[in-house]
């Protein structure tokens, strides 16, 4: 093991301490991949999620990835629907991961980093919210995550009711493709535009709400907890949560 290699692996055990984890579950339930196997050796997810009960009208890995390059192509490259694209946007910052991800994360919207890779969630922020998904042993390819507004606020702001009016049915579209099993909307201003709720993220976390055929979950966004990291261990409780519904939906499986 080379002293890089060493060096993350403290990082990782100090941030996993640091919400309060005691141990790693090598149940293969908590992965995703109901076999146990690694990446590298899974040639195709079709089966697994094909086993999955209550899909409904599920489309399927190739389906999704369509249907999502359908929404995609509507939006286009350079959307000019709200002010946000004469407002010092870059460009449309669609949204990254699995079409068939069980589990999805919706933040807010873009910030400079997001804006300028054209990728949510690649900044400090994103740093951490990679961290927080391998907490419960998966990894952020298996994830989807996206915003509910597509390109970045002018000093990053927060969305504008008409903006979130525009843009937000882009995310629906985006949901209804992918038919999580479960959505974690990160941070205050994601969970009460979902939710169309005025609460606070602390009266609206620590319960699990229907939303769209999946189970969502407020959290904490990965922002406020590189400022406030005494919230972490509330954090992980939301994220423990989200692995015990995506375990319990194998398990009926």
């Amino acid at each position: 093991m080379t002293s890089e290699t060493r060096g993350q692996l403290a990082e990782h055990l100090r941030f996993f301490g640091e919400l309060g984890v005691d141990g790693v579950n090598t149940d293969s339930r908590w992965s995703g991949r109901p076999d146990g196997s690694s990446p590298e050796h899974r040639t195709s997810d079709v089966g697994d999620r094909a086993s999955m009960p209550d899909r409904g009208s599920d489309p399927g890995p190739r389906d999704a990835a369509r249907l999502l390059a359908l929404v995609k192509e509507e939006i286009g490259p350079a959307c000019t629907r709200c002010k946000l694209h004469g407002l010092g946007r870059r460009q449309v910052v669609f949204g990254v991961g699995n079409p068939n991800a069980d589990l999805m994360f919706v933040g807010e919207a873009p910030g400079a980093d997001e804006d300028i890779q054209g990728i949510p969630f690649v900044g400090r922020a994103g740093q951490l919210l990679t961290k927080m998904i391998q907490a419960i042993n998966l990894e952020r390819d298996q994830v989807y995550i996206a915003n509910v507004i597509k390109c970045r606020p002018p000093e990053n702001r927060n969305p504008e009711p008409d903006e979130v009016a525009t843009c937000e049915p882009f995310l629906f579209q985006q949901i209804d493709a992918i038919k999580p099993r479960v959505i974690v909307a990160l941070g205050s201003f994601a969970a009460k535009a979902l939710l169309r709720s005025n609460d606070s993220i602390s009266r609206l976390r620590g319960r699990i709400y229907d939303f769209r055929g999946a189970k969502l979950i407020p959290t904490f966004h990965p922002a406020f907890l590189l400022r406030s990291p005494d919230r972490k261990r509330d954090a992980w409780e939301d994220l423990k949560r989200a692995r015990a519904l995506l375990a319990a939906a194998r398990d009926d499986a």
